[in-house]
């Protein structure tokens, strides 16, 4: 028997059978856990597929933000100048070890900065540098540099644009009552973050230089969507240049009239505000642009295919009261000690259902306060561990790995043979963080 045709027999569910899987089992769940005395299951079950459907268009707007994040990187990327400076960038990796770590550090600190464009630059830097290594006949682990690109995603909650900690710094969000204002100072910018971001990155410098040493080194990237760029178009119609400088000049005045520094201003709306006029900049000529956006469209149909039933799982979790239910459950059997660690692996859980850190916390969140307050412990640092959970899971939740996928060409049963790794190590680092510095 050819043990590659067994292998490529193995079952892995694509990104769009796992929603599909994930909306029939929360369906299941909510009409089993939630259902009220006086319904018949039937009767209820078409209550829940009353809340499922409501849900799948509440998302529009943060769909959109996706698809365009996608689609304003990837049109970035195939700018002559950027395709220039990323080949530049790209060839100074001599071998594997130090090709892993320069997708890696562009992911990372992309991802601390703001996780869409962290997602972004891992992506185009992995698909950059794995066509470099083709071009010069360099052996290369195209899968596990995909991968590595992918690392932002791991460190995104716990930095400059992480939902929870950011949400309960603003003034009149919704738990305000509850736990009142909670600066970025006692949550993100806290000893307890930073000392856990610490150790994440230590262990994740160790792991990458192991994994970057001992894996195959015998694939390149296959032709994808951006492969060969765009030529210059020899037209006239420069005047994207203009309009862009205008955008980017815009987005660095708000930068200066911050006067907070918290940067929280800097979310999905002003990433893709900066991203569009970074592009029109960058192709100048507007020909150009339209070519580049019309390539980057294709690449984002999983996201706009998947997304409304991720919108309808969030919805039976909303108007069914499911995770309330559940949430009680965790409660009923923990206590001041172990509360902590079971907020994180539920956060971790809750993430394949509602891959939204903004979204979880908005329904996670008064539940895990409530109890917190309960058990008498330090709500700053819980907010934390919800983070560490949502953020840690993402390394199995492959929805947030479509624009990556998109733009590297790798498949997600690729994908996952690494950031199943990362998701196990990573698990264990933040726990032991949490033991230590809780």
């Amino acid at each position: 028997m050819d043990p590659k045709k067994n292998d490529s027999s193995i079952y892995f569910p694509t990104p769009f059978e796992l929603a599909l899987w994930l909306t029939l089992l929360t369906l299941i769940l909510a009409i089993f856990l939630t259902k009220p005395g006086e319904l018949s299951y039937v009767q209820y079950g078409t209550e829940v597929l009353g809340f499922w459907r409501i849900g799948f268009w509440e998302l529009l707007d943060f769909t959109l933000q996706m698809v365009l994040i996608l689609i304003f990187g990837h049109a970035l990327a195939l700018s002559p100048i950027i395709q220039k400076c990323l080949k530049n960038l790209a060839s100074w990796p001599s071998n594997q070890i130090q090709a892993t770590f320069l997708v890696a550090a562009g992911a990372l600190l992309g991802g601390y900065l703001n996780w869409g464009f962290g997602l972004i630059l891992g992506a185009v830097l992995a698909k950059e540098v794995g066509a470099q290594a083709k071009l010069n006949r360099q052996p290369i682990n195209y899968a596990l540099l995909a991968a590595s690109g992918y690392l932002g995603m791991m460190i995104w909650h716990g930095g400059l644009s992480g939902s929870a900690p950011l949400k309960v710094a603003e003034n009149g969000h919704f738990l305000m009552q509850e736990i009142g204002v909670i600066p970025i100072g006692e949550t993100l910018l806290s000893h307890f973050n930073m000392s856990i971001n610490a150790l994440i990155l230590l262990v994740l410098a160790i792991l990458l230089y192991l994994m970057a040493k001992y894996s195959r080194s015998d694939s390149w990237p296959k032709p994808t969507l951006s492969d060969g760029g765009h030529k210059p178009s020899t037209k006239s119609g420069k005047g994207g240049i203009w309009i862009g400088m205008l955008m980017v000049i815009s987005g660095f005045l708000a930068i200066l009239q911050d006067f907070s520094y918290d940067l929280a201003f800097i979310n999905l709306n002003y990433i893709n505000f900066m991203l569009f006029g970074l592009g029109l900049i960058s192709h100048q000529n507007l020909t150009d642009y339209v070519k580049a956006i019309q390539t980057a469209l294709t690449g984002a149909a999983g996201i706009i295919l998947q997304f409304p039933f991720y919108a309808g799982i969030l919805g039976i979790f909303k108007y069914s009261g499911l995770l309330v239910a559940l949430g009680g459950f965790f409660v009923t059997f923990s206590n001041a000690d172990t509360f902590p660690i079971v907020t994180f692996f539920s956060a971790s859980l809750f993430n394949f259902f509602i891959p939204s850190g903004g979204g979880q916390w908005a329904i996670q969140g008064p539940v895990m306060i409530e109890a917190a307050k309960n058990f008498d412990l330090e709500i700053p640092k819980m907010i934390m561990i919800m983070a560490y959970g949502d953020q840690v899971s993402n390394m199995l939740q492959p929805f947030w790995a479509l624009p990556l996928m998109a733009i590297t060409g790798v498949t997600g049963k690729e994908l996952f043979k690494y950031t199943s790794i990362f998701f196990l190590v990573g698990t264990l680092v933040f726990l032991l963080g949490i033991l230590i510095w809780f």
